[in-house]
């Protein structure tokens, strides 16, 4: 028989009962495996001697004849080991072994060799364990079910799919939404490989992996494959996966350099509560254990399967360290150590998970991730026609399926195939008729029918009772829904007044709803079947619980008015919700006070009044919030929101829209309407062209990131506009990041793109290269700074320009570790005659000489484009400068903009600069050398380059360079020499002194001289100083735009002269920066006096850190506030 299956991703099983069956009592319904999170349930009745009974209405249908009836196999939420007992017996020698084992840091990870064959009773105990092991695992469901409803594993295979890594954001998302985009990846771009295989190394993968499984470590090589960590949404098949490796090893087919597999559920584990040595954990696990001495002992797995189900914390910075296998600590604090390799760290280690607790486990702490996927579309038509005889009956199935995207996208989950399969197979038979499941809430009402009406022919139940358990369950399913839990104990049952003996019953008839399973101690664990059914009951239980008592209950139960309130509620809290996980109980909620749904809820239970009447206000509420600045995934949930509740008139206002071929400017919710219809057309999106939608000029962050999806989806899109910032831009960095993304042709003309900030890193800069090699990708500026980007990335970012050289002119990878090798492959690119590039950002990328070297060569070669180079904050070194100056003296050499702050450059790289200068003097326009040691004889180097007039030089930065007055004379006298070029001089932090400052203002009342900006913060000067500069700027007022003295002792004195100069009407000042310089309310006074007779040009004035009082400050605050004078920013 079929097994419906949660765990297999798309292998459609024929599967026999397992020996030893007792006769089966007869049931009026074929009762498949129910799932819950990712495991199988109850496996289905074999109805082959027994005629059906129909569960929808009193009339019967003949059961189509099917020599294999067949429904998907769902993947097993039996815990994995059955109970065992505690004892206080000795520990045995294997402890001892087991110790061993864990120092055993130098041996090999993986042995050739298997367990000692000397070693006759080791060899027995294997034996043993074997045996045990796969009696529980070669069922689907373990020993703790009925023989009857045990179904053999045997014919069991799931696919994995390995991922290099984690998709962005995927933790925002509901799993249904995960789904969706999952659906859409091309199966050949994956690589796939068996479960038997999941610890060996991929052919791809370092061959350092390789060469330590055969050899001790060294330091030099790479850790082995020790922790793998899977994850797939609830129901897709995980722990099928690992029952069916288990078996495999039980049975000596595959991994028998494996000693022992120690499967440890997490929902067993939440049982424990006391504290235990390892060894003392695994005893009661596994009551055999305490029999062997395993001597020979070289490689366990443990296997942690339901990370997700883990009700203990698992704070991996804090927990004490554990080392002894005999050490007696918390369950929660063992697991950790065993992970993180201190307890036994030549053991594996494979954890399972539903994606959004993955997280929980370090990166650092997981050595390769591997993902079950489900259905593609060609599988899940393939699960149909197997699950239904009937082939006409099948295709029309698929038909109605695929015709409704928001259904045929949750088919990518086994579980799912067969509810609809049990459902539609009724509704489109001859024997029923009706109004057939065209959204989520509609299909799983029908189901929850069937399911309630097995009892009551079962148990002849009356209506009341059956609501009442209804009830019962969905408080049960909504209290630990906002919990996130999936697995509940018989605590929780009491707290929602279930009886332990009623849900015995009710799990042991209706399989499909509600599981009940058998622990420690015979501890129960419960569950629902899968993570929808519970949000299907929760939603049922908000919408009764109003209902019948006008109450609630998102709001702790209270008086409510009318059901639309209740809707506001729960549409809030989805908004509000990061995680997603009310997102699908939301569709369920609204969806059941759609009418249809109302008149099919009257057949299972009793309701007063009627929720019609509140749909409109509920609809309308949904269009507002839709109207707002929503996340991409809340806009389209409230969509499907809509769709549950029968309004589709936003979607047919975009669809006419789009038939007009009009190209009107479109409001938020009409851009949203659009991305939905877009992302539920039956047709695969291949192309997605923005510009037909709206003007480039009209393109706006908010647009960019609501189509983002769409872009994500496409295969290939194409976007003009004039700049993608750094909002739109982490948008575009999760669609690069992301696994399931289809994009793999972009047109992008831009001007700007900036990715700076987002966490892009090598795999996101790799996609984005392979987009920008297309020569249809035109991208002027891209902005990468701080995005985790190492050499790799510049290796493909490289390959891609060579590919398509001629755009880009701005390129910042600020803040990355680019390194040495990273700039050898940009150089490559920058030697191509066809590259364009510009403005190269190199800021902080520990780039050293040796990248200058190979920067020079390549502008050697192509020296006419680059216009600015910024290497500021690397170890460039005077022998990396002499690299850079012997392009800058090639009169081809066309750089204009030179930042070379803290490069560890001495006078020595100066002298080297001077003379690539007084050989090429006329482009260089800024030459930043901040923060070097360049001295007064560094500068005097400079000095000689400035006095000469074809010296172009605009812009000189030297904050910080140890220059004394002795340096502020040469450069005065050069300045004096050629006074018209420099624009800019900056000496913040040098001993310039008043005698420096004489110096510099001897250059000033030159007429000739343009200084428009002088920097003197932290430079001893005071008073005498201004003086001198007031004096030069009352010969020359006309230039000078910014003065900076903050950090100086000026005082009021200093102020007054220079208020002397700022009432002249030729003063052009507009900053003045006097932080800090010992001004009290007499400076004040002088300023505000100053600026009274000359109130239009000082626009800014900082007097922060100084002695002024309340009248200094008013007298300066009356100026500002009065409208006559610009002075706009005041700081005091």
């Amino acid at each position: 028989m079929e097994i419906p299956d949660q765990g297999t991703d798309h292998v459609t099983l024929l599967s026999k009962d397992c020996k030893g069956k007792r006769k089966r009592s007869h049931s009026p319904e074929p009762s498949c495996v129910s799932m819950k999170s990712d495991r199988s349930m109850i496996p289905p009745h074999n109805f082959s001697n027994e005629n059906p009974s129909p569960v929808h209405s009193k009339g019967k249908r003949k059961k189509s004849h099917s020599p294999e009836p067949s429904c998907v196999f769902m993947k097993s939420d039996r815990s994995m080991i059955p109970p065992h007992n505690f004892s206080n017996e000795n520990p045995s020698p294997v402890h001892s072994v087991l110790q061993k084992a864990g120092d055993r840091r130098e041996k090999n990870i993986i042995t050739a060799t298997g367990h000692d064959p000397e070693s006759t009773a080791a060899d027995e105990f294997q034996k043993k364990f074997k045996f045990n092991l796969m009696k529980k695992f070669q069922c689907l469901n373990g020993l703790m079910l009925k023989q009857e409803n045990q179904t053999l594993l045997n014919e069991i295979y799931t696919e994995l799919y390995i991922t290099e890594g984690d998709s962005g954001d995927v933790n925002k998302e509901h799993e249904v939404k995960q789904i969706d985009a999952a659906s859409r990846r091309n199966p050949t771009e994956d690589t796939p490989i068996k479960c038997s295989d999941i610890f060996k190394p991929l052919p791809e993968q370092d061959k350092a992996i390789r060469r330590v499984l055969t050899k001790p470590l060294s330091k030099h090589d790479k850790e082995p494959i020790r922790n793998i960590l899977t994850k797939g949404v609830a129901g897709i098949g995980k722990t099928v996966s690992v029952q069916k490796f288990v078996l495999d090893w039980a049975k000596g087919k595959t991994n028998q350099d494996v000693h022992l597999i120690f499967p440890l559920p997490f929902r067993e584990l939440n049982l424990m509560k006391e504290q235990m040595s390892l060894m003392e954990l695994l005893h009661v696990f596994f009551n055999e254990m305490k029999e062997m001495d395993i001597s020979k002992l070289e490689k366990v797995l443990f296997i942690f399967d339901g990370l997700d189900e883990c009700r203990f914390p698992l704070n991996f910075q804090k927990t004490v360290r554990v080392c002894d296998v005999t050490e007696s600590a918390p369950v929660h604090v063992l697991l950790i150590n065993l992970i993180k390799g201190n307890l036994l760290p030549s053991a594996l280690i494979w954890i399972t998970s539903r994606p959004a607790a993955a997280d929980q486990i370090p990166s650092e702490c997981v050595h390769q991730i591997t993902e079950v996927r489900g259905f593609n579309d060609p599988q899940k038509e393939e699960y149909f026609r197997k699950r239904i005889s009937d082939q006409n009956l099948a295709n029309k199935i698929i038909t109605h399926l695929k015709s409704l995207r928001s259904l045929y996208i949750m088919c990518h989950i086994p579980v799912f195939c067969w509810i609809s399969a049990a459902v539609l197979e009724r509704m489109l038979g001859e024997a029923e008729s009706g109004e057939i499941p065209k959204t989520l809430t509609q299909m799983y009402t029908h189901f929850l029918i069937i399911q309630t009406n097995i009892i009551r022919e079962k148990y002849l139940q009356k209506q009341e009772s059956d609501e009442e358990m209804l009830l019962k369950l969905g408080k049960l399913a909504f209290q630990q829904l906002e919990k996130q839990n999936l697995i509940f104990y018989e605590e929780d049952l009491r707290e929602c007044d279930i009886d332990v003996t009623e849900a015995a019953v009710y799990s042991g008839v209706c399989t499909q709803i509600f599981r009940e399973e058998f622990g420690l101690h015979q501890s129960k664990v419960y569950c629902f079947v899968h993570l929808s059914i519970q949000e299907h009951l929760a939603a049922l239980y908000v919408h009764l619980t109003f209902m019948k008592k006008q109450r609630n209950v998102l709001k702790q139960n209270q008086v409510c008015r009318t059901l639309s309130d209740v809707h506001r509620s729960a549409v809030d809290q989805a908004l509000k919700c990061q995680t997603g996980h009310l997102d699908l109980f939301l569709r369920f909620l609204l969806g059941l006070s759609f009418e249809s749904n109302q008149k099919l809820l009257h057949s299972i239970v009793t309701q007063t009044g009627s929720s019609s009447q509140n749909k409109e206000e509920t609809v309308q509420y949904i269009k507002k919030k839709i109207s707002e600045d929503l996340p991409a995934e809340k806009s389209i949930n409230l969509f499907h929101c809509l769709n549950e509740l029968g309004d589709d008139s936003l979607v047919e206002e975009i669809q006419q829209y789009l038939k007009s071929g009009a190209q009107s400017e479109l409001s938020p919710s009409q851009w949203s309407a659009l991305v939905f219809v877009l992302l539920t057309s039956a047709q695969d999106l291949e192309e997605f062209n923005l510009n037909k939608y709206i003007t480039p000029d009209k393109i706006r962050d908010e647009i960019l990131v609501r189509v983002m999806p769409v872009i994500a989806a496409s295969r290939k899109a194409i976007i003009r506009c004039s700049e993608i910032t750094k909002i739109s831009g982490k948008a575009l960095t999760s669609v690069l990041n992301s696994e399931t993304s289809r994009l793999r042709e972009l047109h992008l003309t831009v001007n700007t793109l900036k990715l700076s900030g987002n966490k892009l890193e090598d795999s996101g800069v790799k996609r984005l290269s392979a987009l920008l090699e297309n020569p249809e990708c035109k991208v002027k500026d891209l902005r990468m700074e701080y995005c985790g980007v190492s050499d790799e990335g510049c290796a493909a970012l490289a390959s891609a320009l060579i590919s398509n050289p001629s755009h880009l002119r701005d390129l910042s990878l600020t803040g990355n570790k680019v390194g040495d090798s990273g700039v050898k492959f940009l150089s490559a690119v920058l030697k191509n005659p066809h590259c364009k590039l510009e403005t190269l950002w190199l800021y902080n990328c520990g780039v050293s000489d040796e990248g200058c070297a190979a920067l020079a060569s390549a502008l050697r070669s192509n020296p006419s484009h680059l216009r600015e180079l910024y290497l500021s904050r690397n170890k460039v070194g005077d022998s990396g400068v002499k690299c850079l100056s012997a392009v800058l003296e090639n009169p081809q050499c066309k750089l204009e903009k030179l930042r070379l702050w803290d490069c560890g450059v001495s006078d020595e790289g100066c002298a080297a600069l001077a003379s690539a200068l007084r050989s090429n003097p006329s482009h260089l326009r800024e030459l930043n050398l901040s923060e070097n040691k360049v001295g007064d004889s560094g500068v005097k180097f400079l000095s000689a380059v400035l006095e000469n007039p074809h010296c172009k030089l605009e812009i000189l930065w030297l904050r910080y360079c140890g220059v004394s007055d002795e340096g502020c004379a040469a450069l005065a006298s050069a300045l004096k020499s050629n006074p018209s070029h420099l624009r800019k001089l900056n000496l913040t932090g040098n001993k310039v002194g008043d005698s420096g400052v004489k110096c510099l203002s001897a250059v000033l009342e030159n007429p000739h001289c343009k200084l428009e900006i002088l920097r003197l913060c932290d430079c001893g000067v005071s008073d005498e100083g201004c003086a001198a500069l007031a004096s030069a700027l009352r010969s020359n007022p006309s230039h000078l735009r910014e003065l900076n003295l903050s950090l100086n002792k000026v005082g009021d004195s200093g102020v007054k002269c220079l208020s002397a100069v700022l009432e002249n009407p030729h003063c052009k000042l507009e900053i003045l920066r006097l932080w800090d310089c010992g001004v009290s309310d007499e400076g004040c006074a002088a300023l505000a006096s100053a600026l009274r007779s000359n109130p239009s040009h000082l626009r800014v004035l900082h007097l922060s850190g100084n002695k002024v009082g309340d009248s200094g400050v008013k007298c300066l605050s009356d100026l500002k506030d009065d409208e006559r004078y610009k002075l706009q920013t005041l700081n005091v």
